[in-house]
């Protein structure tokens, strides 16, 4: 007489929770296309530099549409990354709030130049927080100002004030502003504000700013947003 085959047992500890899985990939497949998406964007920077003056208008768009893809595909796959992480390192510090809004500041301007824009981040208090994950919460914010920015030049102040056991920062522009209908979506991964035209990035800065800040102990919400710009609320422990 044949038995019956025996239903092989999993292996002890062989079992990977699927978020985790899904975690692994895009950390994995996120990496391994940062190369590939930096050379083709590379190689289309040089064919540009050498052969403009030889290309009609057409061939010169296609090839600058190549670059911005490929750029486009990069800070992605960046997103990703960062999304995918297990967790960010954190060192906390003393952190000069105004000192690390005009970097984060001078950041934004090199990547997303604009005409005439100001930042307003003076006398601002030092706190205990992690300094590198504080600039690049404030590079999505003052990315998103200058991204959705309103009829006149950008304008982005920055205050801080103890609130009880925690801190308060506010960072508010002059942008066009959130509807209404929208204001319950901006904090969805890649969820994008509808506009005209090309909006850069992944629809990840105000996810990740809500995950670093998660980190620290601290939250973020849009305080208020009207055709007049938008007000943004931060609470860090103190």
């Amino acid at each position: 007489m044949s038995s019956k085959p025996t239903a092989k047992k999993p292996e002890t500890g062989s079992t990977v929770n699927p978020e985790e899985r899904i975690k692994r990939f895009l950390a994995t497949a996120s990496h391994d296309l940062q190369s590939p998406l930096r050379h083709i964007a590379m190689y289309a920077e040089m064919l540009l530099d050498d052969l403009e003056p030889m290309l009609d208008s057409e061939q010169l768009q296609s090839l600058r549409a190549i670059i911005d893809k490929a750029q486009t595909a990069q800070r992605l796959t960046k997103a990703l990354m960062s999304l995918a992480g297990t967790g960010p390192q954190i060192a906390i510090g003393d952190v000069h709030l105004t000192d690390i809004a005009r970097d984060a500041w001078k950041q934004v301007l090199e990547e997303f130049p604009a005409n005439g824009a100001t930042l307003a981040a003076d006398n601002l208090p030092v706190i205990r927080s992690d300094a590198a994950l504080l600039t690049i919460v404030l590079k999505h914010l003052f990315s998103n100002a200058l991204t959705y920015q309103g009829a006149t030049a950008p304008h982005v102040t920055v205050t801080a004030a103890r609130e009880s056991a925690d801190w308060r920062i506010i960072i508010s522009d002059n942008g066009c502003g959130i509807e209404p209908a929208y204001q319950e979506k901006i904090f969805d991964a890649f969820w994008k504000l509808p506009k005209a035209g090309s909006v850069p990035g992944a629809g990840l800065g105000l996810t990740t700013t809500r995950e670093l800040l998660g980190a620290l102990g601290g939250d973020i919400r849009l305080d208020h947003s009207d055709e007049s710009g938008s007000r943004f609320a931060i609470r860090l422990p103190t």
